[in-house]
């Protein structure tokens, strides 16, 4: 799908993308990911449904949904390049990703956010309920510490 604003560009062909100043935003620049390998980038955008925002031909902007289109999807990786930041153009990369027509009828969104609350209260997000939901983290998923428990291979 294509959405256009003026110079601005919404596509979800995952060709377009650029791969380098996504995995530069997200590895540098995000609270989320940082130090992401590139690689998981990569594979990340294969598997999910992904948004590119262009200004012409100049990728601006990016969002990703995990999703499996039918009943949940899980709104990740959302982001506009600073200079290009206070024009709306994060509201109206949310208003497209929503309406894209693989998303609709879905039982569950959900995001993480610790900065952009009112953006996403815009379109009916609100903090869950207290002991709903669980999670399980690995914060070491980008630096993997050596192997803690070196098998010893010596014979006794």
């Amino acid at each position: 799908m294509k959405w256009e604003q003026g110079l601005y560009t919404i596509t979800d062909q995952p060709e377009q993308f650029d791969i380098e100043l996504i995995h530069h935003f997200l590895s540098t620049e995000s609270y989320w990911a940082k130090d992401i390998p590139k690689a998981i980038v990569v594979r990340s955008i294969e598997h999910a449904l992904c948004f590119g925002l262009f200004r012409e031909q100049q990728q601006i902007g990016f969002g990703r949904v995990i999703t499996d289109r039918a009943t949940f999807a899980y709104l990740s990786d959302v982001f506009v390049l600073t200079p290009h930041r206070g024009k709306g153009l994060g509201k109206w990369l949310v208003e497209c990703i929503l309406s894209h027509p693989d998303l609709q009828g879905l039982r569950r969104w959900m995001l993480a956010t610790g900065d952009a609350h009112s953006l996403y209260q815009q379109f009916g997000f609100a903090l869950s309920q207290p002991g709903l939901l669980m999670q399980k983290i690995n914060p070491q998923a980008y630096h993997p510490v050596a192997d803690a428990h070196p098998v010893n291979d010596t014979v006794e």
